[in-house]
């Protein structure tokens, strides 16, 4: 801890925890204790078999909500190693913030807010909120995982003003919705770095899924530079391995471009604390603008070209069948729940109200599965075939 820099989260300056916790470990600080809880969790579990754009199904090799994570998290830890920001809050962050992602991708979280748009609506960065604070049950003291207030600011990615406002301190930033005002660094840094794992993971699998090619790839600046530099240096290596090595090289020109700076950033207005960081106009970890511009040039692209291709959309029709009948299914008739979440389904509608309640309690649910186990309900209740109940 003595190579934190003043502006990185210090343990013994946390916000601290919603309920008072007694005779905290020894040997590990705050934040270590909210990446081990993180990593223990059922929803961290569920992520292996969560999508990342393609179904779970759709082969072995393709990235998961699991493996993204993990991705996050490493590149997250050698920015913050550099930075002198604090290395396992920064990893606590990366490993909460995907929880929240219901099974199907992007796909399923459009489904569930249609679902709940008359009580509120979905959103995955809440709704990792809402299993680190309340769904996860592990602990006799509290519902949730208790986690330190600056995990939790740091998984809260994103959030409307609405329900920011009930969130208190934490939502607080969100309540200008044209710019909230900026976390703390090390929540900055996996906000940032999730974008970079994403963008250039999502053209691996876009690859190898033979949905885009390296010849559209080339027509953009980020891609085409380390393509060209690699050819020319292996000009014998097969097409695999030089893909590989081009994602490669742009993960790594994209990771020491947000590293100098953000430095030069830092450097510039030398906050003295984390409550200074917070109460800037912009954020500190950033790209350079001229590198930005080649990252929003790939996103863009993927979003017209891979996310858009129809094989894509037609997994995305998939999941909304899916998901609309079974909350259709589940909301009409709590009884077909397993009898946990009938219970869930009674405690919350005590709660929220009769019909919030169980409209919740049944997202809740359906957000939980994994997209194998959200297929196999399906089949249990709407194939007259199935041996499976």
């Amino acid at each position: 801890m003595d190579n934190l820099a003043p502006y990185a989260a210090w343990p013994e300056t946390s916000l601290g925890r919603k309920y008072t916790e007694l005779s905290p470990p020894a040997y590990r600080t705050e934040y270590q204790r909210d990446r081990d809880r993180l990593i223990h969790c059922n929803a961290f579990r569920r992520l292996e078999y969560k999508t990342q754009v393609f179904v779970n199904s759709e082969g072995d090799l393709f990235r998961t909500r699991l493996t993204h994570t993990l991705e996050v998290m490493q590149f997250s830890r050698t920015i913050a190693r550099a930075l002198h920001l604090n290395e396992d809050l920064t990893e606590a962050i990366a490993l909460g913030h995907d929880l929240g992602h219901p099974p199907f991708g992007h796909a399923g979280q459009d489904i569930l807010n249609h679902c709940l748009k008359n009580y509120g609506g979905f959103e995955h960065n809440l709704q990792s909120l809402r299993i680190v604070d309340e769904l996860e049950e592990k602990y006799p003291q509290f519902r949730g995982l208790n986690l330190t207030y600056e995990t939790r600011e740091g998984i809260l990615k994103h959030c409307s003003s609405k329900p920011a406002k009930l969130l208190g301190p934490l939502g607080n930033r969100f309540l200008n919705e044209t710019q909230p005002t900026p976390p703390g660094l090390e929540a900055q840094l996996v906000d940032l770095v999730d974008e970079i794992a994403y963008v250039t993971h999502d053209i691996d699998d876009g690859l190898r899924a033979k949905l885009i090619t390296i010849r559209q790839l080339r027509e953009y600046k980020l891609f085409n530079e380390h393509y060209s530099i690699v050819l020319k240096q292996w000009p014998s290596l097969s097409q695999r391995r030089v893909i590989y090595e081009t994602i490669r090289n742009m993960i790594n020109e994209q990771i020491t471009n947000v590293i100098d700076t953000s430095r030069d950033q830092l450097e510039a207005v030398q906050p003295k604390n984390i409550e200074e960081v917070r109460h800037q106009e912009d954020f500190l970890i950033t790209f350079s603008a001229l590198l930005y511009e080649k990252h929003l040039e790939l996103k863009q692209f993927l979003q017209t070209q891979l996310y858009q291709n129809y094989r894509v959309r037609r997994m995305a029709f998939r999941a909304h069948q899916i998901l609309r009948r079974l909350f259709e299914a589940f909301s009409n008739d709590p009884y077909l729940l397993p009898l946990e979440v009938q219970m869930e389904v009674q405690r919350l509608q005590a709660q929220l109200g009769s019909e919030v309640g169980r409209a919740r309690a049944v997202v809740d649910y359906l957000a939980g599965m994994t997209d194998r186990y959200a297929i196999l309900e399906y089949e249990r209740l709407f194939n007259p075939l199935s041996n499976n109940l």
